[in-house]
């Protein structure tokens, strides 16, 4: 069974990263959306909000798991057999810091390959920080998020 894991905050996921999701489940046979629990940042929504807000996005999807984990990526991947990450490219900037962190995971364990997926071109713009900004002042999120995700931002900043 091929097993692939997509880390990543996702806080708040956006269909850029749903779009990746969708699009890495043609290639494997299971999809784990891994949520990382990242004690240094101040997320918006906790680790459980977030897992939450992904499950409901993906519901009807039987090769995605969402869950979360902490500590290195290698340790989470070596404890659920799985071999290949899959990481989103919007940018060339964003290739210089996912090529830096593939040769470390790789460094630390041969046996995991990483996989890039271009980001379809309706999401090369989006980020999960300036969905939380446009949310912030009220402004229209609709085509960035699911319909989930976009409720729990308004309940989070609507005054």
């Amino acid at each position: 069974m091929k097993i692939f894991v997509y880390p990543g905050s996702f806080d708040p996921a956006t269909k850029g990263h749903i779009d990746i999701i969708e699009r890495a489940t043609n290639i494997c046979d299971k999809l784990i959306v891994a949520i990382l629990v990242n004690n240094n940042k101040k997320p918006t929504f906790s680790v459980e909000e977030r897992e939450k807000q992904l499950k409901e996005a993906l519901k009807g999807n039987s090769k995605v798991e969402v869950t979360s984990f902490s500590g290195l990526l290698v340790d989470f991947m070596k404890e659920i057999n799985a071999t290949i990450v899959i990481r989103g490219l919007r940018a060339v900037s964003d290739f210089e810091v996912e090529f830096q962190l593939a040769l470390l995971n790789k460094n630390q364990n041969p046996d995991i390959e990483t996989l890039f997926m271009i980001t379809s071109p309706e999401y090369l713009y989006l980020s999960s920080s300036m969905i939380k900004e446009i949310a912030m002042y009220n402004g229209n999120i609709d085509s960035y998020v699911p319909k989930c995700i976009k409720e729990a931002l308004e309940k989070k900043y609507v005054k």
